[in-house]
């Protein structure tokens, strides 16, 4: 991180893995932590991981399209949305992988011009794109 001069640093510990619970350090995060069904685990009430890494990019990339719109002096309509899908899966030969699809809507925007702002979003701006590009197969669509 040394090209990185930072502005902000979030804090969260959990005690208890994936089956425990999340607390950052203002206290504004505070879940239960639970392994879904598909992991075999009991699901129900709680979060996972995948789902915080989930909200964290889908809210950091909409940010960075917006950003990259503000820069072209374009006006991005109050209900675009970006819904982020992460999965989790065995990757060979040990452990774990994650795989990320974005679905990006942005209503009243010209395909090609969406396009170029959702391309530079994920090229230049986004970190979250940063920090998996080359690690994390991640797929953008426009929807």
């Amino acid at each position: 991180m040394s090209s990185t001069k930072i502005l902000y640093t979030a804090t969260a510990t959990v005690v208890g893995g994936r089956e425990g619970h999340a607390k950052s350090s203002d206290g504004v995060l505070d879940l239960q932590l639970v392994v879904p069904k598909e992991l075999g685990g009991p699901g129900g009430a709680g979060s996972n991981p995948e789902q915080l890494f989930a909200a964290g990019y889908a809210a950091c990339f909409e940010g960075a399209v917006r950003f990259v719109a503000r820069q072209k002096n374009i006006t991005i309509h109050k209900d675009s949305s970006v819904t982020a899908q992460v999965g989790i899966g065995p990757r060979e030969p040990t452990g774990f992988g994650i795989a990320v699809k974005l679905d990006v809507s942005l209503p009243g925007i010209d395909r090609a011009v969406a396009q170029e702002l959702i391309d530079t979003a994920h090229r230049d701006i986004c970190p979250y794109s940063h920090a998996t590009r080359g690690n994390v197969d991640v797929q953008i669509t426009l929807v």
